[in-house]
């Protein structure tokens, strides 16, 4: 060790001073969004203008001139790819197909051929009403419709008990009680949620394209929520986020079959909802006229978080900072950044 130091030292490197030197900071997240002006009309109801601004973020993102380079940064043809939508909101509120189109367009070029495309929500009704349907354009289209699209093999255990309903896997198996026990309160409540099949088997990589809206439980309705809540069972106590035995979805975010699949997100703003989400409520609603993306959804939540708070503000609502505190505990697991001074927002400029 000596002998280290000394000839360290001779030659002008101090082991101690490189000890002692700071950590470099590290690199601040990145946000993207394209504006569409309101003298050109709205977005929504041009393809051409929502194509344009989707293809500008995704190269933004990542740092590519080329379309098909660009996607092939983030997927392979050998991949099986999801793209997770929302349309809970139903035709009214719901990720517009136009962006999705988009999107598989991109991943063609990349060479990810159609049938290993899937296209997906929590409830086949949903998509429908939101006018996606079976096999559109030769594209897998699928609901998980619980409790069938779970899987017995993919279990979350929480940190909370939730009360089981319709739909959550083991609710038909914890009403069997064998003859002579009495039902107890007890017999429907569960630690235990389980993945849909389509996030925990069938794909290996995941675009996630949420709605920019609220939710009364968890706050923000962004791109954590998307991925969470919609695609497991016994959901109900990862959106009570207050109180001593609190659970949120950063929790399930972070599990290992979630988090590192999802390579790009992709947040529908063309119209925004600050109250009454993620349903469509159209005393709410407005043409925001924006598109995000980002590879950080923690960040992407938190811009998305700090814009519904100016939109309450103006309309004289409670602030809901205290129901989306979750996010910085999604922070502190290392799924992104949630302080203004470590997320750059970036606009990008959508050619015409």
């Amino acid at each position: 060790m000596l002998r280290y130091l000394i000839a360290a030292a001779a030659a002008g490197f101090s082991p101690l001073a490189a000890a002692q030197d700071p950590a470099p900071a590290p690199k601040p997240s990145e946000v993207f969004f394209a504006r569409e002006d309101s003298t050109f009309g709205r977005a929504a109801d041009s393809p051409d203008r929502i194509r344009a601004m989707v293809q500008a973020l995704v190269l933004a993102v990542t740092g590519e001139t080329d379309w098909a380079r660009a996607w092939q940064t983030l997927v392979k043809p050998t991949d099986r790819v999801g793209i997770k939508i929302s349309t809970t909101g139903g035709r009214g509120f719901s990720t517009h197909p136009t962006i999705v189109a988009t999107i598989v367009s991109g991943l063609e070029a990349a060479g990810v051929p159609r049938p290993r495309i899937v296209i997906w929500d929590r409830h086949s009704e949903d998509l429908r009403a939101a006018g996606y349907l079976p096999r559109t354009g030769r594209l897998d289209v699928r609901g998980i419709d619980p409790p069938r699209g779970f899987d017995r093999e993919a279990e979350i255990v929480g940190t909370v008990l939730g009360k089981l309903i319709w739909g959550d896997l083991l609710f038909v198996e914890k009403q069997r009680r064998p003859i002579g026990k009495s039902k107890s309160e007890d017999d429907q409540l569960s630690s235990d949620s389980y993945l849909a099949r389509i996030v925990s088997r069938d794909v290996t990589k995941i675009i996630n394209v949420p709605m920019l809206s609220d939710e009364s439980g968890c706050g923000v309705a962004g791109a954590i929520y998307n991925m969470t809540i919609p695609n497991v069972d016994n959901w109900r106590r990862f959106t009570k986020t207050e109180g001593p035995l609190a659970s949120s979805p950063a929790e399930l975010y972070a599990d290992e079959r979630i988090a590192p699949k999802c390579v790009l997100h992709i947040m529908d703003g063309l119209l925004a909802q600050y109250a009454g989400g993620p349903g469509f409520s159209p005393n709410y609603a407005f043409a925001h006229e924006t598109i995000y993306a980002s590879k950080d959804p923690v960040a992407l939540d938190s811009i998305a978080l700090r814009k519904i708070e100016e939109w309450r503000a103006q309309s004289k609502l409670p602030s809901i900072a205290r129901l989306s505190a979750w996010l910085k505990d999604a922070a502190a697991l290392g799924l992104g950044a949630t302080a203004p001074e470590r997320i750059e927002l970036r606009q990008v400029d959508a050619a015409r």
